[in-house]
């Protein structure tokens, strides 16, 4: 047989790599055998990596090029010189005649197929050392989009040829150390998906910052993809369940982040440009570009991608604003994650506070401190200092080389699926992308901490901070009869710990995404009409924008963060507290001064139970419990425990089950768990009676010890007399835990204290607590101490 010059996709597959390298053997292998499952791909052929070799043997430019590299490695030629020499030699050239006119009649017949003449197609590079799986290549080569007709397709080969040697491709492969004569290229043209008039965007099968393999998690734009892909605008994001998208009737999407999308590429009409970038409208800006059926029909595709390579992907997908058909374009292995094994990972904590100066899409966990090199312009990249934190409006791949030389990266544009983020993450340099204005905020030489390590946002602040990195290695924890769960509160924070064994979430509080995600008080938005600060007023429109209704703000704010807590832990229990801020805190919430009166002792005023049946919080109260039936009954997260705190009173219990009831949360049905905070003196001395209500109780020892000492725990006077291992506190958590077990009904503890004191651990081990949950960052060192409470009490015992 003779050299094949020209193959169509769905002649190909993943064995096909050294003749068509990765990128179009992967889409010849998913035309090939995943449109069987519904995976759409877009039409197209690759012409050979043989294509190329000839193209270079005809042309004569092997001799050349290697003479230019000897000069380049002997320091006699710079990288500029050298690759332009380099692509020159390619962009004088001719193909030969027979290739040519291989390639002619293969455009030929895709337009026959698509039933237009001179389509639109996407002339992408596929080199065969690209997306190997300890390299990611990703982006090292150009791609040239809205290509028509014969004659600009053979350019746009010959232009792909010569991209195989741009400088930022050259300098890429010094560093990996790969041969630059032994790389050959293969050239995909595919039909392209009129996303121009659409949406597109990046796609992994699995959380690229935490390494958390159960989510899918997708970025989408306005218009070609490549906007996404070089980081130009911030784009929105979405995080889906996988595990749930096959359970009926459920919606596993526990993220959705509108992205400003201020910008798009669309197809140029006339002139030499074919391409160009436009302003988004006011309302594309403040739209979503998926619609849940979309995000998870793309969540559907990336299982079965993921599933056929048997291994994590990256992917990129298109919508086609003409016929709404959504497309893979790509898909490649996910290379960052993948090279890590073992369940051993790094935690990093800053130890000292300073001035919050900007936030972004954190990438990576670590924590970096250094001088701000502001670069605006690529122009002035020989100015960057080694070893400072490079600050700039975007990157991309020409930033390569001195990316490397950074401690830390932060940038105007892109989201977490941005040039600057792959290449980041590929460095393991932390960064912080899509922060707007950090090339104004931020000053040259000023001294900044760039952290990382508080989950998804990431955070700049002034100063050089200390900070602390512990290795931790989950795999030396001895098992435990006792279930040890975590708190959690953030759902930034949520993949942080995933690695841990947690056997759930003994505490998930939703004070958290309340003040700091939603930062209204419900009644204001039950009743903003009785909001009359004008400025309050604007900040609930702003915030609501979008939504029709301002009280489905609250409601799918609140459901998105509680399962995107959950998510992490599926299908262990995820216990949630209700709301329990006192009226001070409520009434620092925006509209809250309207609906909070002033209060002598919050701590012992209107709060808990006592607000979810009150006339002044009812309706603030249902949104809680529409929230909650949402993430349990729309999302899917059934293994949510839903925990009522602060009940004073046997019939104050009797009144908040009758109000969840009437919202649909009956305690029972579908499974639902309710569980009491056992925290009140009250709640032990008439434990049985309590018993006989709720599902488990759950030990809050700092209001318990608060209540049975009669000491502020606010108080620093009396701070030393704050002690849950006091006699009088022990004795009332071993009357609540015999109480409990008698009743039949689960007891657990969620505090600092087992993590502060080994001995309070060892106490509540021996009186047969069913769990002990703990702040993540004190898990690793408080399990040893329940394992030897336990192994202490078996000897005991024998």
């Amino acid at each position: 047989m003779g050299k094949q010059h020209v193959m169509w996709f769905e002649d190909l597959g993943i064995g096909d790599v050294p003749i068509v390298g990765g990128k179009n053997a992967s889409l010849g292998e998913m035309v090939r055998t995943l449109e069987s499952e519904g995976v759409r791909v877009p039409p197209g052929f690759a012409t050979t990596a043989d294509a190329y070799r000839s193209f270079v043997d005809v042309n004569g430019i092997a001799t050349a090029a290697r003479a230019q590299l000897d000069r380049f490695h002997a320091g006699s030629a710079s990288l500029r010189e050298t690759g332009e020499a380099l692509r020159e030699l390619f962009l004088s050239s001719e193909f030969p005649e027979g290739i040519a006119e291989e390639i002619r009649a293969s455009y030929r017949q895709l337009a026959a197929r698509s039933g237009e003449t001179n389509p639109a197609v996407a002339v992408r590079s596929s080199a065969t050392a690209e997306d190997l799986p300890d390299a990611s290549f990703a982006g090292q080569q150009e791609t040239f989009l809205n290509v028509r007709g014969e004659r600009e397709l053979l350019d746009a080969c010959r232009r792909c040829y010569a991209s195989l040697f741009t400088d930022r491709a050259i300098s890429y492969r010094e560093v990996k150390e790969f041969d630059h004569l032994d790389a050959a290229l293969s050239i995909g043209v595919q039909r392209m998906v009129r996303s121009d008039v659409g949406g597109s965007g990046v796609m992994f099968s699995i959380d690229t910052e935490s390494g958390f393999p159960r989510v899918a998690v997708i970025s989408a734009a306005w218009g070609l993809g490549e906007t996404v892909v070089q980081g130009t605008v911030n784009p929105d994001k979405y995080l889906v369940f996988k595990p749930l998208l096959e359970t009926p009737g459920c919606s596993p999407i526990v993220e959705k982040t509108l992205g400003a999308k201020s910008r798009k590429m669309i197809y140029s009409k006339g002139g030499s440009a074919r391409t160009r970038m436009v302003d988004t409208s006011e309302r594309q800006q403040q739209s979503f570009v998926l619609v849940d059926a979309e995000i998870l029909q793309l969540a559907r595709w990336a299982v079965v991608v993921e599933a056929h390579y048997g291994r994590p992907m990256d992917m990129e997908w298109a919508k086609d604003g003409v016929t709404g058909e959504l497309f893979i374009v790509q898909a490649r292995p996910e290379t960052v994650q993948a090279r890590k094994t073992g369940t051993r990972f790094t935690t990093h904590h800053l130890t000292q506070d300073g001035p919050l100066l900007i936030s972004g899409a954190a990438i990576g966990d670590a924590i970096a401190t250094g001088s701000a090199c502001v670069i605006r312009d690529p122009a002035d990249i020989e100015n960057f200092r080694d070893g400072a934190i490079l600050v700039t409006e975007m990157t991309d791949p020409d930033w390569v080389p001195i990316m490397t030389r950074a401690s830390g990266i932060v940038t105007d544009h892109g989201g977490p699926t941005s040039h600057a983020a792959i290449v980041s993450r590929e460095l393991g340099i932390p960064a912080v992308v899509g922060t707007g204005t950090a090339t104004e905020v931020l000053k040259e030489g000023q001294e900044i901490t760039l952290s990382c390590a508080e989950g998804d946002q990431g955070h700049i602040y002034d100063g050089t901070l200390t900070f602390e990195t512990e290795e931790l290695d989950p795999a030396t924890l001895s098992a435990t009869r006792t279930a040890v769960m975590v708190n959690i509160a953030s759902p930034a924070a949520a993949f942080q710990w995933w690695r841990l064994p947690a056997a759930g979430v003994g505490l998930a509080r939703m004070e958290f995404i309340i003040n700091n995600l939603i930062t209204i008080h419900p009644m204001a938005l039950v009743h903003p009409e009785l909001v009359t600060d004008q400025s309050e007023r604007q900040q609930i429109e702003e915030l609501t924008r979008g939504f029709d209704d301002p009280t489905e703000f609250f409601v799918e704010t609140l459901a998105l963060g509680i399962a995107k807590l959950a998510t992490p832990y599926h299908p262990l229990p995820v216990i949630v507290r209700l709301s329990d801020f006192k009226t001070n805190e409520y009434a620092h919430l925006i509209g809250g001064s309207v609906f909070e009166h002033s209060e002598e002792n919050p701590m012992l005023g209107f709060r808990g139970a006592s607000r979810y049946y009150s006339p002044r919080y009812r309706e603030g109260f249902d949104l809680e419990c529409r929230a909650l039936k949402r993430v349990r009954e729309q999302i899917g997260f059934a293994n949510i425990i839903i925990m009522v705190p602060f009940c004073r009173t046997v019939a104050e219990a009797d009144r908040v089950l009758a109000v969840m009831a009437e919202n649909g949360l009956v305690r029972g049905e579908n499974g639902l768990q309710i569980y009491m905070m056992c925290e009140i003196p009250a709640n032990v001395i008439l434990a049985e009676k309590f018993a006989t209500r709720f599902d488990g109780f759950s030990i809050g020892s700092n209001d318990l010890t608060q209540l049975v000492l009669g000491v502020d725990r606010d108080s620093e006077e009396l701070a030393a007399l704050f002690d849950e291992r006091d006699e009088a506190v022990t004795s009332m958590i071993s009357q609540a835990i015999q109480k409990a077990h008698a009743a039949g009904i689960k007891i657990g503890i969620c505090g600092q204290g087992p993590s502060n004191y080994p001995d309070f651990a060892a106490f509540l081990v021996n009186e047969g607590i069913d769990s002990i949950s703990l702040n993540p960052d004190s898990f690793m060192k408080t399990v040893p101490h329940i394992a030897d409470a336990e192994a202490a009490v078996e000897a005991r015992d024998r």
